[in-house]
């Protein structure tokens, strides 16, 4: 755990400004393209191990190019406006806006000014991850070039994230030291700027479904007719009984069996609007149903109708 440059560092020339930057933040290549010293620099980083924090000015203008090795990098301009080249894409972020770097993937900076203050986020790519699978139950989450602060969340998030930086340098990173502590602080920023970042999607409440749940949804799905007890589909989640039943009432509204019981009503009245089946017993039978009685009462309050009339008006 490490709080690099705790008070404010004179750099004696750019050679050194470059060295200290690509060890707290990113490998680069770095040129001034205008007078000025490299004196009036400053770089202040906080480490939370899979994920940095990062204060970056510059006392010229200057160009950076940077694939961003083995993470993903977010510049918030503070102050001050940053124009971004990724291939021929060119990205523009002022305050109330962020440019994010895909992992792995060359990035030009041409004329990063001296008026231009950066708060920047580093993640490790695995914990990107991680943190993505964890949130949205799947770890290809993709965050846009573009971020956009100034709704809730994202203003949320930056007022997270500013006050994560601030906090680190009034205890001089003291507070961070603890893995425990650091850690949770990584996971916090990461989460919230998944959540401030990628856009609503169709389904995207259930993407946001975690794992447990996503697994047993998909047991369900795929074979309904069985005989499931709840100490199956815990296993299958990884988790035990009651979490999975505190899981799914947050994640979906409602319990395991619940949705298994709503899966097989709608796969028998699918068969029955087709006409694929001798009788409603057959049909009910084959999707794994066992009491009639409280199946047909349960078909009738979800469509309008008794499953033999679905079957009739099938035939």
């Amino acid at each position: 755990m490490r709080h690099l440059l705790e008070s404010a560092p004179r750099f004696e020339d750019w050679e050194g400004l470059h060295d200290a930057l690509s060890d707290a933040y990113f490998p680069h290549a770095l040129r001034p393209r205008s007078s000025g010293p490299a004196a009036e620099s400053g770089l202040e980083l906080v480490d939370l191990d899979r994920c940095r924090l990062a204060r970056i000015r510059f006392g010229a203008t200057v160009s950076i190019v940077t694939d961003h090795p083995g993470a993903m990098a977010v510049n918030i301009p503070l102050a001050g406006h940053l124009e971004s080249h990724v291939g021929r894409r060119v990205m523009q972020a002022g305050p109330g806006q962020a440019t994010a770097f895909q992992p792995d993937t060359p990035a030009l900076m041409p004329a990063w000014g001296p008026d231009l203050d950066i708060l920047g986020l580093r993640i490790d790519t695995d914990f990107l991850h991680r943190e993505s699978e964890r949130v949205f139950g799947r770890g290809d989450v993709v965050v846009p070039g573009d971020i956009d602060l100034r709704s809730a969340n994202g203003e949320a998030w930056l007022r997270m994230a500013r006050a994560t930086f601030d906090s680190a340098r009034d205890c001089a990173g003291n507070l961070f030291r603890d893995p425990q502590v650091a850690g949770s602080v990584a996971s916090m920023l990461v989460t919230g700027l998944l959540l401030a970042a990628v856009p609503d999607e169709p389904g995207s409440m259930a993407a946001m479904r975690p794992r447990p749940v996503h697994r047993v949804i998909r047991a369900i799905e795929a074979d309904p007719a069985r005989a499931w007890a709840p100490a199956d589909l815990a296993e299958i989640g990884g988790v035990s009984v009651r979490r999975l039943q505190q899981a799914f009432r947050e994640h979906v509204g409602t319990t395991p069996f619940a949705y298994l019981h709503d899966v097989r009503l709608q796969r028998v009245h699918d068969d029955l609007v087709h006409g694929r089946g001798a009788s409603v017993t057959d049909v009910a039978v084959r999707w794994g149903v066992t009491h009639l009685g409280r199946f047909a009462a349960a078909y009738r309050a979800k469509y309008g109708e008794l499953p033999s009339h679905t079957l009739s008006a099938s035939a």
